[in-house]
């Protein structure tokens, strides 16, 4: 630990002998060295809130009709979907708020101080301002401080600054809690804690962000408000054209109540869950973790990229590829931190390369050792490089070195060195190493050369001295032999370039978002085709403009890279975007990211390097870390939203077959019979709808999904509605009510006249089962807006051939067991009946086929006159 603290527990000989206890109890405040509380809604409030947004609230107006028009069945059957789906909601906003009790977590426990002269170990909620701490390898800092005694000390800050590589700190520099000791020793003071601390000052920001509304609720909310209106409207109407034609007030009423209902959307909403949660098993399959549901839909509109640089677009692991020597330059390669390599370059320059690595692993103390998994880096990764580079060229650190003298790394000096025997073994950044150096003809233009290939390049010299005991590093890292360079790089993950390519090609701008040196970004942007065409733009953190439109036209161009970002930076970046109407996904690992990353319309988090608070805050997470996912998450999301329009054509479809019975009766005002009631209104929608929905919503992506930008068109547009409403429900219903009339005609029913309860059932029956049959062949119309179902073929959504398999058995059921036949208030049709009902299956299908060709041949002569 520092100098001069004695860490048996005796009284300690230096001044610093930190506070006596009665100073820290006065200065203890009330909650101690805690986050604060963030005032995060309880799970009852978060519960309640699924309950009462616009559709929820619709369907309660529906469950209360139906219990009030006589229908408690239907209400019950509408108040589950309510509830496991309100339900289902909790669980993962739940989840998603979490993210600010995870903040707290990062602080320890216990934490090593020197109090009345005395090292002990308290809780972590009992420091105070102006505490002496001890600082170890390994310990995290539970607040924050002022570094006064410094032996090697490096701190792990990437949490909150962003920084990919540890940090060196001297004495007088500062430290914010949550970060970590990488390696090292020294003493600090304590100056601030809980609220006031850098990690509480992202907590607040983190919770004071809101969450960014989804396309796909907005749109939901538009196409439930429409569907409301709809319903009361034409409830409405039928109520006040049933009374006007002779319909009893209270008939009408019960009527009216009935006709909305049957055009509430009852099985939309768990579709819509149901077929979001397929999407969110189908991105994990892809190493991609979704947190909101929404957010599978949301991805396929993104237009906007904001990426990290390391363990994203590469791979986070540091790698020796070139070592220069005055007598020449050494090629490296080899797989991840394995000892072993291939080595090329002339004998003279290879044995400069082992005397070179020989000298740089004397000044680490980080390396690489073997593991269960393989051989992994322990301490700071580039150290680790440097060991691996010693094994491959054959010159590993030998055993039983101790060193004389250690001069740390300070990041003034940005050069460390140690003296082992006469010999002292130098390494640092090239600047601070080649002026101190003798005959370096060349160095300094070759260390230009690798820095511009993206490469981190070091500097290692030597030095033979007789160091008096006296002697500071100033006076010892003079007259050096340049041994070498060594330039190391972070390599690009496989496949980044190409999952780059197919953003442009759907649309989608991408920018680098890194906390790294403008040089580094620069070259790993080359390397990975960010930058195509010669085009090249770096932004430094520092030069964003203030002003939030000026900011988002800065920012508007693909293949931009921002570097040195702040954590404010990355949350003004994400909100300068979306002011300009982009849909952002925006990618982080930190702490410091959390504010950005629940800002952002997608928040993707990194699963594998990320903290916990980055994972909480995000939307998706990243198993793999790889950018590559982003982009099958993309993939996916486009192909949700085309599922769920092709299902919302479906349900549309089948919602005007069901409304055109209560229409005829309405507008004959009771002349003709309601061929079918809201019980079966009710089963066509769960029963007999939902699992075709549920297959269409496992249609896989089309091979040109990813061609031209994101849709920008809605959930439901003109062509859905004219589709749906004025082809494919039109023809059910007009066969439905068709095979219906048949059988009370064929039965000697006349027009204005009575049947029997018998001759009606059977009708009824067999209206149903043309509803139920052209279902059948809606759901292979639905496929596809444009190919005619019996160009899909079966075997691409196998799904749909078995849901519509099972939806036949259950028809079956419904017709011929007695008991629930008598509930739904039908029997099974007659043979004539079933001739017609059968009927609707053709009839759809080929009014679906006409009506692709019409519109494939207005297409194409737009595009001629155009």
């Amino acid at each position: 630990m520092a100098d001069g603290i004695e860490l048996a527990g005796r009284r300690s000989d230096v001044a610093a002998s930190g506070l006596t206890s009665a100073e820290a109890a006065a200065r203890r405040v009330p909650g101690g060295n805690r986050l604060p509380e963030q005032g995060a809604p309880s799970p009852v409030r978060l519960l309640a809130r699924q309950f009462v947004h616009f559709f929820a609230l619709l369907l309660w107006g529906a469950a209360v009709l139906a219990v009030v028009g006589g229908m408690p069945q239907l209400g019950a059957a509408i108040v589950v979907v309510v509830l496991l789906n309100g339900a289902f909601a909790f669980v993962q906003e739940h989840r998603a708020d979490r993210a600010a009790e995870v903040l707290r977590d990062l602080v320890p426990h216990r934490v090593t101080v020197v109090r009345d002269g005395l090292r002990q170990e308290v809780d972590a909620v009992d420091l105070v301002v102006g505490d002496r701490v001890l600082l170890g390898a390994g310990d995290r800092l539970a607040a924050d401080l002022v570094l006064h005694e410094v032996h090697g000390l490096r701190l792990d800050e990437a949490m909150l600054t962003g920084e990919s590589e540890p940090v060196d700190k001297a004495a007088g520099d500062g430290g914010s809690a949550g970060c970590f000791v990488v390696e090292g020793e020294g003493s600090a003071t304590v100056t601030a804690i809980g609220g006031d601390t850098r990690l509480a000052g992202i907590a607040t920001m983190t919770r004071s962000v809101e969450r960014a509304k989804t396309p796909l609720s907005r749109e939901l909310d538009r196409v439930v408000r429409t569907i409301t209106a709809l319903a009361v409207g034409v409830g409405l109407a039928c109520f006040g054209a049933g009374v006007l034609l002779g319909l009893p007030a209270a008939d009408g009423f019960l009527f009216a109540v009935g006709v909305t209902v049957a055009l509430v959307p009852e099985g939309l909403l768990p579709t819509v869950t149901l077929s979001l949660a397929r999407g969110a098993q189908l991105l994990a399959r892809e190493h991609a973790l979704v947190r909101r549901l929404e957010s599978v839909e949301t991805l396929g509109s993104t237009t906007f990229v904001c990426t990290d640089k390391t363990g994203t677009l590469t791979q986070n692991r540091m790698a020796v590829v070139v070592v220069w020597t005055p007598a020449g330059r050494v090629e490296v390669t080899g797989v991840g931190y394995e000892p072993t390599g291939q080595v090329t370059g002339p004998a003279p320059a290879v044995e400069g390369a082992r005397r070179l690595a020989r000298a740089a692993v004397r000044c680490s103390t980080g390396g690489i050792r073997e593991t269960a998994g393989g051989w992994a880096a322990f301490g700071d990764p580039m150290e680790a490089a440097l060991d691996a580079l010693a094994r491959r060229v054959g010159a590993p650190a030998p055993d039983g070195e101790p060193a004389a003298r250690r001069f740390p790394f300070d990041p003034r000096r940005r050069r460390m060195s140690v003296l082992v025997g006469r010999e002292l073994s130098v390494k640092g950044a090239p600047d601070a190493v080649l002026p101190r150096c003798t005959g370096v003809a060349g160095a300094g233009e070759e260390a230009s050369r690798l820095a511009a290939d993206g490469l981190r390049v070091l500097a290692v010299a030597v030095r033979t001295v007789d160091l008096p005991a006296a002697a500071g590093a100033d006076e010892a890292e003079q007259e050096l032999q340049l041994l070498g360079l060594v330039g190391l790089e972070d390599p690009p993950r496989v496949g980044v370039d190409a999952a780059l390519a197919d953003c442009r090609r759907a649309g989608i701008s991408v920018a680098m978002v890194t906390g790294d040196s403008g040089a580094t970004a620069s070259a790993i942007a080359r390397q990975v085709g960010l930058w195509q065409d010669g085009s090249s733009r770096v932004v430094q953190g520092t030069e964003l403009p203030v002003d939030a439109a000026a900011l988002g036209a800065l920012l508007d161009h693909d293949g931009l890279v921002v570097c040195r970002v702040a954590p404010e930076d990355k949350l003004r970046i994400a909100q300068a975007l979306q002011a300009r109407g982009h849909v952002v996904a925006m990618t982080g690992d930190g702490v410091n990211d959390g504010p950005a990353l629940r800002a952002a319309d997608i928040g993707v988090a990194m699963g594998r390097s990320g903290t916990d608070v980055a994972r909480q805050a995000a939307d998706l997470v990243l198993l793999d870390d790889h950018f590559a996912t982003i982009v099958a998450a993309v993939r996916q999301g486009r192909t949700t939203f085309a599922n769920i329009r092709r299902f919302l054509t479906y349900h549309l479809t089948d919602n005007v077959a069901e409304l055109a019975p209560f229409l005829v009766f309405s507008v004959t005002g009771g002349a003709v019979p309601l061929a079918i009631g809201v019980l079966q209104v009710l089963s066509l929608d769960i029963a007999t709808d939902l699992l075709p929905a549920l297959a269409l919503g496992a249609e896989p992506p089309t091979a040109r999904v990813l061609d031209g930008p994101p849709p920008r068109r809605r959930l439901v547009d003109r062509h859905l509605l004219a589709r749906a409403l004025g082809v494919l429900g039109p023809v059910e219903a007009t066969v439905a009510m068709t095979a219906f009339l048949t059988v009370l005609v064929s039965a000697g029913w006349r027009y204005g006249g009575t049947a029997s309860g018998a001759t009606l059932a059977t009708a009824s029956g067999a209206a149903f089962t043309a509803i139920v049959l052209g279902q059948f062949a809606n759901a292979f119309a639905c496929r596809s807006s444009t190919r005619p179902a019996w160009r899909l073929g079966w075997r691409s959504n196998p799904l749909l051939t078995g849901a519509v398999a099972v939806e036949l058995v259950v028809l079956v059921g419904m017709l011929a067991v007695r008991p629930v036949a008598e509930l739904l208030g039908h029997r099974p049709p007659s043979l004539l009946g079933l001739v017609v009902a059968g009927c609707a299956m053709p009839a759809v299908i080929g009014a679906d086929t006409l009506a692709k060709a019409v519109r494939a041949r207005r297409t194409a002569a737009g595009d001629r006159r155009r």
